[in-house]
Parts: C-alpha cells; sequence; structure tokens
C-alpha cells in the first residue's frame, strides 16, 4: 500500500478513535444542542468531574471537533461542524475515489496539449484557466513538487504558488476547495489522490 494511503488511513483511524468514546459523543451532542458550554457546565450536565472534562475535550481538540473562547476567567467550549464533517466526509471521499485506473495514452495526450497552451516557457502559468478540467489539470502540475505526508506552512504554500502565478491566495484557497490540501491550524498537506476533484 503507498505511503500516502497509510497516511490517509492514520488520519481516519486516529479519528475515529478519538470519537469512539460514550463521554466524548455526550460532550459533542451537548455542545450540538445547546449554547456554548465551560468545562464546569460539562461536568455537572454529564455528572462527573471536571478533570475528566478536561481530558476528554484534549482529545476532541486533537482532531478539532471542538474549539474553545476564553471570557473573562471562564473558557467556553463550541463544536466545530466544519471539521467533523471534513473528517465524515473523508472516508467516503477515499472509498468512492479509489481503485480509479491510471490516464489513458489519449488523457495523457491531452493533459500535455493543455499544459503547453498555459504555461509560458519559463514555467510560469499565463493565465488560470477558466475550464474546470483544464484547472484541475493546471492545479496538479502545481502540485507535482509537493511531497505526500510533509506538513507545509501558509508561508511556504505561498512561495510555492508564486513560482506559478501571481495570485497564490486564489489558487492557494482553490487546492482546499477540490480536496488537493487538507488545512488546519494554518498548516498545509497534501491529501491522497483519491480524494482529489476529477
Amino acid at each position: 500500500m503507498k505511503e500516502w494511503i497509510i497516511l490517509q488511513l492514520d488520519k481516519l483511524v486516529n479519528y475515529y478513535k478519538v470519537m469512539g468514546d460514550t463521554t466524548r459523543i455526550k460532550l459533542l451532542v451537548l455542545l450540538s444542542t445547546e449554547e456554548p458550554l465551560s468545562g464546569q457546565e460539562l461536568a455537572e450536565r454529564l455528572g462527573v468531574k471536571p478533570p475528566t472534562i478536561s481530558h476528554h475535550i484534549a482529545k476532541l481538540k486533537e482532531i478539532s471537533a471542538v474549539y474553545e473562547r476564553r471570557e473573562k476567567n471562564t473558557v467556553f467550549y463550541y463544536l466545530n461542524q466544519k471539521a467533523l464533517r471534513k473528517h465524515s466526509e473523508g472516508l467516503f471521499i477515499v472509498l468512492e475515489r479509489s481503485g480509479k485506473g491510471e490516464r489513458t495514452m489519449e488523457e495523457q495526450k491531452e493533459r500535455e496539449q493543455i499544459l503547453q497552451n498555459f504555461l509560458a516557457k519559463d514555467g510560469k502559468l499565463k493565465t488560470i484557466p477558466a475550464q474546470r478540467k483544464k484547472k484541475l489539470i493546471i492545479f496538479e502540475h502545481i502540485l507535482k513538487d509537493l511531497e505526500m505526508g510533509k506538513k507545509y506552512s501558509e508561508k511556504e504554500i505561498n512561495e510555492h504558488i508564486k513560482q506559478f502565478h501571481e495570485d497564490y491566495a486564489t489558487i492557494r484557497r482553490e487546492f482546499i476547495i477540490n480536496h488537493y490540501m487538507y488545512r488546519e491550524a494554518g498548516i498545509y498537506e497534501l491529501n491522497p489522490t483519491e480524494m482529489w476533484a476529477k
């Protein structure tokens, strides 16, 4: 099995390990149906001690399922629905897109023609294609020198994109929208190619 598939599976396994606990599920249910709650309030609702809540919240924060905001001396916890949805969809995307074959000769030829049309001799992008299919081919070309499994800062991603086009913010956003990359706390990482937009 390819290394990048193993890395993605490790992420998914860790997510389901964290979620495989009754108390943590109860915490998420409370945070989904109520206003943001403090650790003390959560402990009271669940009938457990505050250190137990701290332990479970720390685990949920590892997978970005919850986030916190401090108000004066009290920390309130919020449900991070976006992160939970992304994790849940991740498994289905991998399953849906796995096992698809390699490119045919015809597809490869078409791809090379598109790259030739949109890239200048110095390798820079003349313009971002308007057509989705062409756009995705260009994005894959820009990504080809990034390493699977390596974590990149936003600055590193910007610098990499700038080698091809000055509008790094638009292209960086497209990397996330089209599932090429996963972003968490300002750190970017390539997703397995099965997750990439087709």
